[in-house]
């Protein structure tokens, strides 16, 4: 993900004045997009494990469920989700799949 830094010194120049101070500004900004990036592909395997149940197919729907339980355990590693508010969405994902049986 190149960020030109010309761009985003522009867009700082007119907030802090201390160097340090930009510099925030930009790391922030350049985790708020990577944030977003994550929660957005956190959200569509989800979306995709839904859709699979939906269809009514077991086995894909175990394989969405495997990929969906990935992401939400590497949201907890990144810091985007609590690890109680993990735990609920994988149970109550495991509860649909047996559901589905």
């Amino acid at each position: 993900m190149p960020i030109c830094m010309e761009n985003e010194q522009k867009e700082v120049e007119s907030m802090p004045n201390i160097k340090s101070s930009k510099k925030d500004v930009i790391s922030s900004k350049i985790a708020y997009e990577k944030n977003k990036a994550d929660k957005s592909e956190l959200k569509t395997n989800l979306k995709k494990f839904d859709a699979a149940l939906v269809s009514g197919d077991k086995a894909s729907a175990e394989a969405a469920y495997k990929t969906a339980v990935k992401a939400v355990d590497q949201a907890v590693n990144k810091g985007l989700l609590h690890k109680n508010n993990a735990a609920r969405k994988k149970s109550s994902m495991t509860l649909k799949l047996n559901k589905l049986a």
